[in-house]
């Protein structure tokens, strides 16, 4: 996902790119609006890891300390979405004022959303799961848009004051955050590490067994779930026949991404398990490393190993190529070139960070 989103921020600039891949205006469906929505959907997944650290733990961190703690982690994103804002303004660089609005970003976007999961977690003790979070968030948020007028606000609104110049990013962000609610949800069925190894005995590969069973069960009963719900939300004959819009964020296009997201797991998962079984038999963390090193790509592992920085470096490298190169005029050999060239240096950049063993936390 991140290397095809990487790709796609660069090359969506050239006519060579299809323009059915591009994100859309209003209404519909694209490569590039699952690209932005799935980087949320996998920030939620890994985001479930100090979650289950605390439960593992027996213990649960008080609201001011889950907030001060993800206004850490927001900081850095938020001063790149500053950093963002005052490079578009100041170099003149293109911008589609519908996608975001006047002054908002993708990197406020992400960097909005940990302080708000924080305070959403208390909604927990209630509900009983992140999903079900999600799914509340989604409808209240859809039913805002069908029973009033910010629907007509957000798409036709005039921009005469700051919230109303960046509409579409303060309201598209609850949507965003219901995705990200979805991955949370996600995260907590994948990440936890399989309890075999404390198993002593006969009893151990049986119990590897039946824990995979479940989880591919569970994964399979969740891409279900979010299958069945997006086809309700979107069916015209047999549900509400509601639209996907990426830029409302709305509860079809939450759906539709967490469906994906979903589905896509699941179909990794299948892979790692039929292709490396040795995997789960591994009965120590040594030799687990081992087989995950030669099951995992190099290049893969690299990316997976610093996403955010080198998400951040692919997005100076798209600006310095548009402010040097005259990328609608560039035919179809030189954009082959230019990208192949982007792509290269960007992955040398995160396989030498792997190599030499360095992790930017951002």
């Amino acid at each position: 996902m991140l290397i095809v989103t990487c790709i796609c921020i660069l090359a969506v600039d050239f006519r060579l790119f299809p323009r059915r891949f591009a994100k859309v205006e209003t209404w519909g469906t694209s490569l590039m609006d699952m690209g932005v929505g799935s980087f949320v959907f996998s920030a939620g997944v890994v985001a479930s890891r100090p979650v289950l650290k605390e439960r593992a733990e027996g213990k649960a961190a008080p609201l001011s300390t889950r907030l001060k703690t993800s206004l850490r982690h927001s900081l850095p994103l938020l001063v790149l979405g500053f950093i963002r804002l005052l490079s578009v303004k100041g170099l003149d660089y293109a911008e589609h004022v519908t996608e975001y609005g006047v002054h908002w970003n993708f990197f406020f976007t992400l960097g909005f959303l940990p302080p708000f999961v924080a305070l959403f977690q208390s909604a927990l003790k209630v509900l009983p799961s992140y999903a079900g979070l999600a799914l509340l968030l989604g409808v209240v948020y859809q039913v805002l848009l069908e029973t009033t007028s910010l629907k007509a606000y957000i798409l036709t609104g005039p921009r005469n004051d700051l919230l109303s110049m960046n509409r579409e990013g303060v309201f598209s962000f609850f949507g965003y955050l219901a995705i990200f609610l979805a991955g949370q949800d996600t995260g907590m069925l994948v990440l936890p590490r399989s309890l075999s190894r404390s198993i002593s005995g006969s009893n151990n590969k049986t119990s590897g067994t039946v824990q995979r069973r479940s989880l591919l069960l569970n994964m399979a009963g969740w891409s279900l779930v979010w299958i069945a719900l997006y086809f309700f939300a979107t069916d015209y004959k047999y549900g509400f026949g509601l639209s996907v819009s990426r830029r409302m964020a709305n509860l079809p296009y939450m759906l539709w991404v967490a469906a994906s997201n979903a589905v896509l797991l699941l179909a990794f998962y299948l892979v790692d398990a039929l292709l490396f079984p040795s995997f789960y038999s591994a009965q120590d963390v040594k030799t687990e490393k081992e087989l995950y090193d030669m099951a995992t790509s190099k290049v893969l592992r690299a990316y997976n190993r610093n996403g955010l920085a080198i998400f951040l470096l692919a997005n100076l490298f798209t600006g310095l190529v548009n402010m040097t190169v005259p990328t609608l005029d560039v035919g179809r050999v030189a954009t082959v070139g230019i990208l192949v060239a982007y792509m290269g240096a960007l992955t040398a950049v995160a396989v030498g960070l792997d190599e030499y063993n360095v992790t930017i936390k951002l």
